[in-house]
């Protein structure tokens, strides 16, 4: 939940359930591998890339490296020239942008294949219409050379063991130092790679501070208000000093992720909760989820949550960025996008984030998000062809500094961006064109960079640093549970939309809560929290 759930992950659910029949041509892909081979699987070697020095240092923890600058002069990442010689690539990945510009219209594109030595065939797929697509691809049996796998792509363990290369002899340990950017991609990104029995695909790495508590800087200095509360008390007297029902004017838009940053006041767990490989469901810790409840009641109440908010979908960033909402708990990538989109229009347009504080005061928690994606899954090849498609794909991870992820990013000087200093500012064209999906491919870590400004890194950094001390992992990332995949999301979805919305606006009782947690264990819950477990097991010997 620290990607919290959204219309698009429901979306994805339940359309990755049309996959099922793709087994079909598999042969005996009905044969599900040992579990126990899952703990046999080494992981790549973690070899952080050095050679470009940030001004605000990253760690462990999942803060990341934050640079003021483009360098001047930015790091050869192919010094040797293209690494990749040989027939073209083809890659099916999605898109949540427009598709952009074909290869003959796309500068950017062109030199890509320039710089890598062979064509990257791109097949790019809307978002909505992948889960589909991924299906009869696979029926069909008719592969790419690479395609992208969602979390929610349904019976994984025998489709990847039955038609998709086991990449573990050649990156498993310090095999995979031979691809240096893909050694610079940290362990737990590589994590969900594991499953039956081998490493199945490339990660496309994600920050794992989750989501943000965003609020309107500007409008909090404008009235004079401390955005920082240290209780849930202060919390609501912040929303009800912000609020102005009479105007249109609501601290919050969505309920649903304003309830999860309440249950990050009460630590409660995110998504589920592990102690000694027993799971236990976030709407399972009856006290912690009836007190959020009471709490958002208590929100609703004072008129500080957009009435619309209940039904809306789609809104909420446009109400954050029209000021109709002062807060949004949003995914941490949000935070550029608001900068860009809404602060060309509007010169006062600041942003910031706040960390949950403890509900009765002292510290909160955070939820982490995921360390990754999805996976990029290469077709069982012969030897010779899958290192050619993994030199291509090294360097589709070249790290912040370098040419390539210069060009992967901003496109082409002159074309898709010009300078600012040392710092490439897009051309309106250039959004355009840098829409190719390569970090729905694969990706280097995430770093934070605003080439308009310093002061957002500061500002991202300083909110990571704080977020990181109290950060609370979701167990059962990367682990699979076939139950889930196929039904996990639509059953929580539907007792978010029905019993807990209901009783935050009070047309629902705890008794209804309680007799959906209890639906939820008999229909599914119970299967999958077995299924979470023995995975969980097979992990950890």
């Amino acid at each position: 939940m620290g990607a919290h759930l959204t219309r698009r992950n429901v979306l994805l659910a339940g359309l990755a359930t049309a996959a099922l029949p793709a087994l079909a041509a598999c042969g005996d892909g009905g044969i599900e591998p040992p579990l126990a081979d899952n703990a046999d699987v080494r992981l790549p070697d973690y070899v952080p890339y050095r050679d470009v020095q940030p001004d605000l240092l990253g760690n462990k923890a999942g803060v990341l490296n934050g640079y003021f600058h483009y360098p001047k002069s930015p790091v050869a990442a192919a010094p040797d020239g293209p690494p990749a010689e040989g027939p073209s690539i083809d890659i099916t990945t999605l898109t949540y942008s427009p598709v952009p510009p074909p290869v003959s219209k796309n500068p950017m594109w062109r030199r890509l294949n320039e710089s890598i030595g062979t064509t990257l065939n791109y097949e790019i797929v809307p978002v909505s219409n992948y889960p589909v697509k991924f299906s009869l691809t696979v029926a069909g049996g008719d592969l790419p050379d690479a395609m992208l796998v969602l979390p929610t792509a349904p019976r994984q363990p025998a489709m990847l063991n039955a038609v998709f290369e086991d990449l573990s002899p050649y990156l498993s340990g310090s095999g995979v130092r031979r691809y240096p950017y893909l050694a610079n991609i940290p362990s737990n990104s590589w994590r969900p790679m594991v499953i039956a029995g081998g490493l199945y695909g490339l990660p496309m790495p994600r920050a794992n501070s989750g989501s943000a508590m965003f609020y309107r800087a500007d409008i909090m200095k404008e009235k004079d208000l401390d955005p920082h509360p240290t209780s849930f008390r202060e919390y609501l007297q912040l929303c009800k000093d912000v609020s102005d029902p009479k105007h249109a004017k609501y601290a919050n838009g969505d309920p649903k992720v304003t309830l999860f940053f309440i249950l990050e006041m009460l630590h409660g767990a995110n998504s589920w909760r592990e102690r000694d490989g027993k799971f236990t469901w976030w709407m399972e810790e009856s006290d912690i989820l009836h007190q959020a409840l009471d709490a958002m009641r208590q929100l609703v109440k004072s008129e500080t949550v957009h009435p619309d908010g209940f039904t809306t979908v789609g809104k909420f960033k446009d109400w954050f960025g029209n000021g109709q909402i002062a807060m949004n708990y949003d995914g941490l990538s949000a935070w550029n996008q608001y900068l860009i989109q809404y602060g060309a229009t509007n010169p006062k347009f600041d942003v910031d984030a706040m960390v949950a504080p403890g509900y009765d005061g002292g510290k909160g928690s955070h939820w982490a998000g995921n360390s990754n994606f999805a996976m990029l899954a290469l077709k069982k090849a012969p030897k010779e062809r899958i290192e050619q498609l993994l030199r291509a794909f090294n360097l589709l991870a070249s790290p912040f500094g370098t040419d390539h992820y210069l060009l992967r990013k901003y496109g082409v000087e002159g074309h898709d961006f010009t300078y600012k200093g040392t710092d490439p500012i897009p051309t309106p064209i250039g959004s355009t064109d840098t829409a190719l999906p390569t970090a729905f491919t694969t990706d280097a870590p995430q770093s934070i960079y605003y080439p308009q400004d310093t002061e957002p890194v500061q500002r991202q950094h300083a909110f990571q640093k704080r977020a990181v001390e109290v950060l609370v992992p979701n167990p059962a990332y990367g682990l699979y549970s076939e139950t889930n995949v196929t039904v996990g999301d639509v059953l929580q979805n539907n007792i978010i939309e029905g019993p807990l919305k209901g009783y935050m606006r009070g047309n629902a009782d705890w008794g209804d809560v309680q007799d959906a947690v209890r639906d939820w264990r008999r229909t599914a819950g119970d299967k999958m929290r077995s299924e979470f477990e023995r995975y969980w097991a097979s992990l950890h010997g």
